[in-house]
């Protein structure tokens, strides 16, 4: 089966191209979730317009992409969290709590998929994680995650600090 791909398609095609495809794939996922149409020759024949509203479309939330990427790329994150006697978490900061983070900073809803973190953080110090998001823009958060009681110092050298101050509340 021959089909005009309307939307890009992850592992197909780009919009606007022409792909053929087991009938069961266009049929059951492509066609019903208007992702491609048959290619008939009037189809065929709004194909450049279809291409060229897409390439358009990908401009865009590219030049998006960048402006978020450049909002949260170095960020860093704090975290506080209780520990036990040697250190270690009572449960862990999940991609789900640095997205969280992320929405806060950016004001809009940021999806928890992107964050890309193999396994939970479980120890304390700082962590540098990686957020896809797009195959080309991957911007890098800092995340520091102190334990309960400590306040968290800015990376100043000692030296330059002749006497701690108590931390103030806000």
């Amino acid at each position: 089966m021959k089909v005009l791909l309307t939307q890009d398609v992850f592992n197909l095609g780009h919009a606007g191209e022409v792909k053929t495809v087991a009938d069961g794939y266009g049929r059951n996922f492509l066609l019903p979730r208007a992702l491609g149409v048959v290619a008939t020759a009037a189809t065929l024949k709004r194909a450049d317009a279809v291409r060229a509203a897409a390439v358009k479309r990908r401009a865009q939330e590219q030049s998006d992409l960048d402006a978020i990427a450049q909002v949260i790329n170095g960020q860093t994150l704090h975290f506080t969290v209780r520990t036990g006697e040697k250190g270690k978490l009572y449960g862990s900061i999940t991609t789900a709590a640095i997205a969280e983070k992320l929405t806060a900073i950016l004001g809009t809803e940021f999806d928890k998929r992107k964050v890309a973190l193999r396994e939970p953080i479980r120890d304390i110090g700082a962590h540098v994680v990686t957020v896809r998001l797009s195959a080309d823009v991957a911007p890098t958060v800092n995340v520091v995650v102190t334990p309960e009681g400590v306040a968290v110092v800015m990376a100043a050298p000692v030296a330059a600090v002749p006497e701690v101050a108590p931390a103030q509340t806000a």
